[in-house]
This record gives C-alpha cells, structure tokens and sequence, in this order.
C-alpha cells in the first residue's frame, strides 16, 4: 500500500515538474524573442509611476503622466535621489515627499512639446466647404477648424538638445496632437487629422506630419504607435501610405512621392515578414498569406503599467503573464485597445489573445497600401515597383476572400489562428475559427477600391450591415458587447464611420452611397449636439443616442480631438449640408 502510495505521488510529482519544465521554455523562448528593449528613462520613470500610485492612490491616477515627464538632471543623478527618498515600512513614498522631488528632478508632462501657430493656418480658408450651405453648420465647421490651431505643437529645441532627458521623440516639424493625454502625434490617428488638414486647405501642415512620420521608418523600420520612446515596441493600423495619396491627389506634389516611397516599401516589408506574416492553407489546399497584430513586447506597457500589472495579477504563472502583456501590446497596436474581439472570454481581459488572430481590418488596411504603393509607384514611373505591388494586392484579395470572406453572413471575418496541423508554419483553414460575431472591423474592406467596386459583393455586403445591428442612432457601433471596455458597445469611433462611410460612397450602387449619407448625417449630427453641450470635441461617441459621447476603458474620456474633427470636416466636405436639413437632434 505504501509503495503503491508513493509510486502515484512520484508520478503526479514528475508529471508536475515536467509540465513546468514545458511551461519554462515556453517562457523562455516568449522572453528572449520579438522583444525591442526600452530605454533606461523609461525603465526609471515606470519606477515612478508605481511609486506615484502608492503614495497618491487611485483617484484621479493617469499612468501615463509620469512617463511623460521629462528630466531636469542627468538620469544618473536622478535615479539617486529617487532612490534615497524616505519609505513607509510597506515601501511607500510619504506623498508629500514625492511631490517635493518631482518639483526637482522632473519636469511637468507638457513641457517638451511648444505651442506653435500652423504656418498655412488662416480663419477662413478660400473654397472651405462649398457644399455647407446651412450657416449654422457652417459656422460649427469654422469652430471646428480653428482647433487645429489649438492643437498645433513642435518639438521644444530642449528636446532636439538632450534627447535623452526626454521620452519624446524629437520629430522636426510641427505636429497636430490628439488632444488632452494625448501630448504626442499618433500614427492612424494622423491620417484622419490629415483628412481634415486638407479640407481646412493646411497642405503644409499636412506634409510636415508625414515628413515626421517617414523619419520614423527611416530610425526604426516602422512607424511607431506614437511618437514616445516607450512606443518603440509596436506599430498602429498602417495607414501611411494612404495619407501621401491624399496629399498628392490634392497637391500633386511628386517631390514627396519620391521622398516617401522607399519608406513605404520598408513599411510594407515590416508588416509582411517575420512575426506578422502568417500562412495559411485554404479549403482547396492553396497557401495565402496574410498579417497579424503581434507586438515586440512581453512586459508591462510603461504608459499604463501599474494597470497592466493588476490586470495580470490574476494569473499566478509568470509565463502567462507575459504572454497576456504581449496581447494588450498587441491589442494596443490594433488601435482597439482595449475590446471583446481580442478576448476568448469577453468577460475577462486577462484572455486577450490578439496575436491568435488574423484581423480582417488590418489586412484591409494592407491591401489598401499594395494598391497605394502601386498608385504612386505609377505616378513616378517605377514600374517594377507597380507589377509588384499590383499583383500582391491581387494575391491580398483573393487570401481575404478565401479566408475571411463568409458569403452567408455577407462579411468579412477575422480569422482564429488554430494549431497547426501541417506544419509548423502553415494554419490549415477550418470554417469553425472564423469569429461569426459582427463588428464594425468587418466592413473595413468596403475601403478599399478592389472590394467595392464588386457590386455582387458589395450589395451583400450593404444588407448585411443594415441586418446587422450595428448601426445605431448616432452612428455604427464597435461591437454588440457592453463589457466596460472603451471598443466595445455602445462606443462609435471617428475613423471607423469614415472608413464605412467613404467605402460605401465610393460604390456604383445607389443604395449603397443613399447608406453612406445616411450614416454621414447621424455622425455629424451627434458631434454637433455634444459640441454644443459641452464646448468640445470627443475622442469617441454613444451611438446610441444623438449628442452623446464614450466612455469605458482604462483612462477618462478625451476631448480635442484630432480624428474627431478631421473626420467631421471631411465628411461635411464630401456630403455638404442642405441649408433645410435639421441639425439638432430629432
């Protein structure tokens, strides 16, 4: 009995310390790989952070103020004062303490980047929004494009000085900024500001924000999702090259075409190689390729540490919680951060799986660049680069229609990434990983020329989303599930109304571009209303009701709002707006 005993609890010992054993190389091998070091700043200023949160505590916290800060001394000098600051026995800093040293050692949060007036700023530019014929609207619209002025910023020479005091990057031309926490340029964020910049006639400005954004790609291979060094780490929705085809549609300035092309081709490599590229066979034994969200980062991520590190305190392994930082990386570079349709349980973050999926939004955005490189690759005559990009896209197309395409739902579908089971690079399609849920993502296509010029498709497409419950009062919600988190229900967004929006206008179908105005009315609508109630401009919007805006999420909601008012001024550039048709809401 007593060796039978001992036998079972060798066994279940053995199998246990095997399955750790298992565990630890997954570890390992999560830890050493598709990691991009942070720097020693911002190493130090998460430190910080933490210690923040423990002598202040909750209320009122933002994280991301305190990465912010710049240095008054070397970090050297600094890092010894911190570290000899008085602790309380559980190593908490007294408050007052604190506050004492940051009024020494750092600087405030917004003091690296200067105001500076926008050098093709005028109050009423000549051919502004000829089709807003109703003067209430009109007069909202020149309130609305006066705040690019309110949110022009450069870099501060300090900066360019002694870059290394600072977790700004020091771009060279002036930025537009989202607006309230958002101190730094943003990487999609910049191409609905840039939509908005060229109804407001600002082409200057416009150009000096992709000018900044190639420096980026030329310093890291990609843009990064903001212009801070602790953003080193992950991109956002690759939408570079369609900000230089707007530019040059209205400028025609070929001397930045040339100038940003190469960019673009290292752009496009970063997204379709590596970590991002994945393979896939389809149901007729074909292998397409196609992208993912996947982030170089397994910790923390420094502008929402301290909240990181809570949502992963829930898991007791330590190679559980570095994959889970790797997915709300992840899911931060996807621009939906945070939502239900990274989750397994959308009821529990902790299983944001996003690198586990193959988005449909994402690969429409890359199709979109093969079509744009193509565009401008053309206009320059470089046609090798055209035959390239051209039958990529080609390729593109036809993988999303293989793969993420579901002609009974008529959209779209992110696609589950299962094990594989051929080898170990190729995923075999299987109907059961499509995600059959509906959101606003899977209508992202219709942006792109090569899908909605198909009107079979397209018809499909226009039905399924009036069948689909998405579109709401005041716009088209996210997603159908009200989990708290900020891209979830009852959140619309600006740029994915634009998206839908400018897709379904661009189709051949009259029902589909009757769609699109309807869309574009509940929009502008809403903005307007919650303008006037509140004096501002929102990050995001309730669509559930005409005047109202977002909320949920990890920070309090934000106004300004760059892709807010670029989106509200392109749309009103492309609709217009009767002088009888009603602005209030019904």
């Amino acid at each position: 009995m007593y060796k039978s005993t001992f036998f079972v609890i060798f066994t279940l010992f053995m199998s246990f310390t095997a399955l750790n054993m298992i565990k630890a190389e997954t570890c390992t091998s999560i830890e050493k790989t598709h990691v991009i070091p942070t720097t020693p700043l911002v190493i130090f200023l998460e430190k910080v952070q933490e210690a923040a949160l423990q002598s202040y505590g909750h209320k009122g916290f933002d994280p991301k103020l305190y990465v912010d800060m710049p240095l008054k001394h070397n970090l050297s000098i600094t890092v010894e004062a911190f570290n000899k600051l008085p602790r309380s026995v559980n190593g908490s800093i007294p408050a007052h303490d604190l506050d004492v040293f940051l009024g020494k050692y750092l600087n405030g949060a917004d003091e690296d980047l200067v105001y500076v007036e926008p050098v093709d700023y005028v109050a009423e530019p000549e051919g502004f929004l000829p089709e807003v014929k109703n003067s209430e609207v009109r007069a909202w619209a020149l309130e609305v494009h006066s705040l690019w002025k309110n949110l022009s910023r450069k870099v501060s020479d300090k900066v360019l000085e002694k870059p290394e005091m600072y977790t700004l990057l020091p771009l060279k031309n002036p930025v537009i900024i989202p607006g309230s926490r958002f101190r730094e340029v943003y990487y999609w964020d910049s191409y609905w500001v840039i939509r908005g910049l060229l109804a407001s006639k600002m082409y200057e400005t416009a150009k000096g924000i992709v000018t900044n954004l190639v420096s980026l790609i030329d310093q890291f291979g990609y843009v990064l999702n903001g212009a801070r060094a602790y953003y080193s780490n992950r991109s956002q929705p690759p939408v570079l090259a369609a900000m230089i085809v707007e530019i040059y549609n209205r400028t025609g300035d070929l001397d930045l075409v040339r100038r940003c092309l190469p960019a673009l081709l290292k752009e496009y490599h970063f997204w379709n190689s590596g970590i991002h590229k994945v393979t896939i066979q389809d149901a007729q034994g074909s292998n397409h390729s196609l992208s993912r969200y996947y982030a170089m980062w397994n910790k923390p991520r420094p502008e929402s540490s301290t909240i990181d590190r809570e949502t992963a305190s829930k898991l007791s392994n330590i190679c559980e919680k570095r994959q889970l930082y790797r997915e709300l990386a992840s899911a931060a570079e996807s621009g939906w951060d945070f939502s239900s349709r990274w989750m397994r349980n959308e009821s529990d973050l902790t299983t944001t799986s996003t690198t586990s999926i193959l988005p449909v939004d994402l690969n429409a955005f890359l199709l979109k660049m093969e079509h744009d490189i193509a565009f401008l690759a053309n206009v320059i005559g470089e046609s090798s680069t055209v035959a390239r990009f051209t039958e990529a896209s080609q390729n593109r197309q036809k993988a999303m229609n293989r793969i993420l395409w579901n002609t009974e739902m008529g959209q779209w579908l992110d696609y589950w990434l299962g094990n594989s089971n051929t080898s170990e690079d190729i995923y075999k399609w299987e109907d059961i990983h499509q995600n059959k849920k509906s959101f606003a993502s899977n209508f992202v296509p219709l942006w792109t020329e090569l899908l909605n010029s198909d009107d079979i498709t397209t018809q499909k497409v226009v039905q399924s989303l009036k069948s689909s419950g998405l579109l709401q009062p005041a716009g088209i919600a996210v997603t159908f599930s009200n989990t708290g988190q900020q891209w979830d229900f009852p959140n619309g967004w600006p740029p994915l109304q634009h998206i839908i929006i400018e897709g379904l206008s661009r189709s051949g179908l009259e029902e589909s571009r009757a769609l699109a105005e309807d869309i574009a009315v509940r929009w502008i609508r809403t903005n307007y209303v919650a303008y006037k109630k509140t004096g501002a401009m929102h990050e995001k919007y309730d669509v559930t009701k005409c005047g109202a805006y977002g909320g949920g999420g990890e920070y309090v909601p934000q106004t300004g709002f760059g892709w807010a008012n670029g989106v509200v001024l392109a749309l009103l550039e492309e609709f217009g707006w009767p002088e009888d048709l009603k602005i209030d809401c019904y």
